[in-house]
């Protein structure tokens, strides 16, 4: 629960910051866009393991948590995400009853696949609301709210994508993996850095129920 509140705060911290700030130095800009991009893989991690019942031992909390984590990366729905991820679970990279795999193995088809199917009409509505709030009533510059709000959402999404979906899960798909799952070499900064050690795939896969911060120590 400590690491959900941390990334929680410091994901709001950074946003209200860098929304109302104004103009920041042109070289600051991309580490702030780097570091928010980030705390939304983050945000998106603390979902996944309130869906795993790793964030609380509460089943209401690790609900409440989930949700809120999942809207304010995207509007997304949680009950989506939870039942498409644990169908992910049950056959993962199986090319047509996990909802999270595309049987093409291809980058670019699989990511946007990967878009669309998470896409939903509320979703879209709510976000489109939510920028106009922060547009017309607040007033703030529209290219501050794609710089520091839209740009990174869109990183920590690629981000996940990549790094907890492609990578470990792309073909071919060996004999020696267990859940059609690989994992990154172990080097648990990079780990880390790329995805809350979620490039630790198999390993995540063996053990669902191990909170992202202590993969490492599984692996």
């Amino acid at each position: 629960m400590i690491s959900a509140i941390i990334i929680i705060t410091l994901w709001s911290g950074l946003l209200t910051f860098t929304l109302t700030t104004g103009p920041l130095h042109p070289l600051l800009t991309p580490l702030l866009v780097m570091i928010q991009g980030f705390l939304y893989t983050g945000l998106f991690i603390t979902a996944h393991d309130a869906m795993h019942g790793t964030v609380s031992r509460s089943a209401r909390t690790n609900r409440i948590v989930g949700t809120l984590c999942a809207l304010l990366f995207a509007g997304l729905s949680y009950s989506r995400l939870y039942t498409n991820h644990h169908r992910h679970h049950t056959t993962p990279a199986h090319d047509t009853d996990d909802p999270d795999y595309h049987p093409s193995g291809r980058l670019i088809p699989w990511f946007t696949a990967f878009m669309v199917r998470y896409a939903t009409i509320s979703q879209l509505l709510g976000m489109a609301v939510a920028y106009n709030i922060f547009a017309h009533v607040f007033h703030i510059p529209k290219w501050v709210l794609l710089t520091y709000w839209i740009l990174p959402a869109f990183l920590g999404t690629f981000q996940l994508f990549y790094v907890g979906t492609y990578l470990p899960h792309r073909k071919p798909h060996t004999a020696d993996m267990r859940h059609n799952a690989r994992s990154m070499p172990k080097h648990h900064v990079l780990a880390f850095l790329a995805c809350y050690f979620f490039g630790y795939h198999a390993e995540h896969h063996e053990r669902p129920g191990i909170p992202w911060y202590r993969l490492w120590k599984y692996r």
